[in-house]
């Protein structure tokens, strides 16, 4: 169903996937936008439970796109490094596929934004982070990303000196 990497060498493992998912900072969401013209938006993301979450206001482009088609794409870059004599970027980065849910039980609409939290500012007091949340959740829309299929990789020049 998903397209296999034609570049196998410089394919990353599913664990540096994942840490690339857990350390990133933010990622850009692609949708099915009006018109069925691509939509891709930058997004902050928490990576809990195998999957993708994130909040968004109630109502907008991005909520309408998901809305319409619940399928996405969602990009992490975790290293862009210019090499201009090269004429290239030695680069690492994750691609995703999978399907959007808006969530609605509570719970789960406070453990994604308590994770969310904790990634943001984990130096905050857990009363205050409680506090904070309480007085600001229901305000939120979170969704949950469902990953199908991810692939990551590398620059040529960083995948070489594994082989």
């Amino acid at each position: 169903m998903f397209r296999e990497m034609r570049r196998k060498k410089q394919l990353l493992s599913s664990k540096e996937n994942m840490e690339i998912l857990e350390n990133g900072t933010s990622g850009v969401l692609a949708l099915l936008g009006d018109q069925e013209y691509p939509y891709a938006v930058p997004i902050s993301y928490v990576l809990h439970n195998s999957s993708i979450y994130f909040h968004s206001a109630k109502a907008g482009h991005k909520i309408d796109a998901i809305r319409t088609c619940s399928k996405a794409s969602f990009c992490v870059i975790a290293q862009d490094e210019v090499v201009p004599e090269e004429y290239t970027t030695y680069f690492k980065s994750v691609i995703l596929f999978g399907t959007i849910r808006i969530l609605e039980d509570e719970n789960e609409i406070k453990e994604a934004i308590e994770q969310l939290a904790l990634k943001y500012h984990p130096n905050d007091t857990p009363a205050n982070r409680t506090q904070t949340i309480a007085g600001e959740w229901k305000s939120f829309c979170i969704m949950e990303l469902s990953i199908e299929h991810i692939t990551g990789k590398e620059a040529k020049e960083l995948a070489k000196k594994r082989w």
